[in-house]
């Protein structure tokens, strides 16, 4: 192969072209990311997302205007072919409250998301990262807002799973009455 540069520059391969520290190449210089498909969050108390591809290393979680009839802390669960696990997550989860005082929740059966209340429309985003592969330890933050008042919403945490991701779950509360529901908003992943 030949690659031309300025009509003077070449570099020429006369054998396999070999890059050392990446697995995968789609196009050179690109990735794949794939769109989930988007779910209204109107009903119901959690949302499913299977059929995760074995190979992703990446999974953006999108929420628009989520809100729930409850005050209990959203929740992402990881799962694995034979199912959601509910135990083994670190982190917290908070609020800067009127832009001033903090709250803060740290639920242990998954990664948390705020919830102010039956007045709260989650926007944002939480990313779920592959840290160690051999571990199969996921690195998790979310950076987002409710959209009625000024309170910025962050939060962080780590899960090692049994095995491959293949799933993810949200639920409409971590903590607070286990009947809150759904009421309104989209929720969509992309994976890559």
């Amino acid at each position: 192969m030949t690659i031309t540069l300025n009509g003077t520059t070449g570099i020429t391969n006369t054998g396999a072209l070999s890059v050392t520290g990446i697995t995968t190449l789609g196009a050179l210089g690109s990735s794949v990311i794939t769109s989930g498909t988007a779910v209204a969050s109107t009903t119901g108390t959690s949302i499913d997302f299977t059929g995760i591809p074995t190979w992703v290393k990446r999974i953006t979680v999108m929420f628009s205007a989520v809100s729930t009839n409850g005050t209990g802390t959203f929740q992402i669960q990881l799962g694995t072919t034979s199912s959601v696990e509910i135990t083994g997550y670190t982190g917290a989860t908070g609020a800067a409250v009127n832009l001033a005082s903090s709250s803060v929740s740290n639920p242990s059966t998954g990664f948390g998301i705020y919830n102010g209340g039956t007045l709260y429309n989650i926007y944002g985003n939480a990313i779920i990262t592959l840290l160690d592969p051999a571990t199969n330890l996921w690195c998790y933050s979310f950076s987002g807002a409710n959209g009625n008042t000024p309170n910025v919403l962050t939060s962080g945490g780590t899960k090692a799973l049994a095995s491959t991701l293949t799933r993810i779950k949200i639920i409409a509360s971590a903590t607070g009455s286990a009947s809150d529901t759904f009421d309104a908003g989209t929720i969509n992943i992309l994976y890559e």
